[in-house]
């Protein structure tokens, strides 16, 4: 994929919790050099980890691509990022709170920084060029291990300083339970709670939902029943931001999607037989892939440059 031409290339970085993703992406849109290398982890210094690592790509990428100098650099990580202050706020796997990533980050690369949270940017590179993209009320959900969520009001972000989307931690009822207890979204209708509740109740583990979802269409109850779980959990939150939000659509990502209509079709029975009044969400599989957070990071590095063009023309007008 490409991104459409600008005037000047940039730095892309996409920082997980395993992996960062690397490259440049040069005038015509294209990622040159892409890198995939284990994130660094340190329990006293998280942050200054992964920028001195950051900056050592950045290093081994001008080297490799002299001809296309990166004039500035995205930066995405997980967990709750304040984008606006350029901070860090919290990050349960990586470890770091209040870092100051923007202000740090310059140092080290010698760029202007657009730093930003790693769903929220890859789901605006789906808002606005994938499936989602005729529609202005959204929720992209990424369903892995975990769940995490971007937000669009009115076509724009939801941010509120980071803690918007939080879906995964949602409260829907929990099955182990019964009714009148709750859980969290992540703990039922994610990829890994369907492998750990599975498991946890059979005498033959699976290795992933993949695997659960296998038995449940050969006609396990079990199976059948915790993939169902599942859905239901979605369905219930779903259903919470069609009625707080105005959700039009829902765009789903990460592992859990790959299984394609056997989780969208009863999803939209679920909410269907769920919602009264209100209209149905469309709900569509996510487009772009794996590489949708690296793409983020580049278009919010692009957007920061054309800002700062922007605010240069405006003070030269000035009288």
């Amino acid at each position: 994929m490409v991104l459409g031409t600008a005037p000047t290339a940039v730095l892309a970085f996409d920082v997980g919790g395993t992996d960062i993703k690397a490259g440049i992406v040069d005038t015509s849109g294209s990622v040159l050099g892409m890198r995939r290398v284990p994130t660094p982890l340190d329990r006293t210094h998280p942050g200054e980890a992964v920028l001195d690592r950051l900056a050592a790509l950045a290093d081994e990428l001008s080297a490799e691509f002299p001809e296309v100098p990166a004039k500035a650099a995205g930066i995405i990580v997980p967990g709750i990022v304040d984008s606006t202050e350029g901070v860090g706020v919290y990050s349960a796997n990586l470890g770091w709170r209040d870092f100051p990533f923007t202000a740090e980050a310059e140092k080290r690369l010698g760029l202007p920084v657009a730093f930003d949270h790693d769903v929220r940017s890859a789901a605006a590179v789906e808002h606005r060029f994938g499936a989602s993209r005729q529609f202005s009320e959204v929720v992209v959900m990424v369903v892995g291990t975990g769940i995490a969520a971007a937000v669009f009001s009115g076509g724009k972000a939801v941010t509120a300083g980071g803690f918007a989307g939080e879906l995964g931690h949602a409260q829907v009822p929990d099955p182990d339970q019964g009714p009148h207890r709750s859980t969290i979204l992540e703990a039922v209708g994610s990829a890994g709670a369907v492998t750990k509740r599975y498991n946890a109740q059979s005498p033959e583990p699976v290795d992933g939902a993949r695997e659960v979802l296998v038995r449940a269409r050969a006609g396990e109850p079990r199976a059948a029943r915790i993939w169902q779980d599942a859905v239901d959990a979605l369905a219930f939150t779903i259903c919470q931001c069609v009625n707080i939000l105005g959700t039009e659509a829902v765009v789903i990502g990460g592992g859990l999607a790959e299984a394609g209509d056997e989780l969208l079709e009863p999803l939209r029975r679920k909410i269907d037989q769920t919602l009264d009044f209100q209209r149905r969400p469309r709900l569509l599989k996510a487009q772009l892939g794996q590489d949708a957070g690296l793409l983020g990071a580049a278009l919010n590095a692009r957007a920061l440059l054309e800002r700062s063009a922007l605010d240069r023309t405006l003070v030269g007008d000035m009288p």
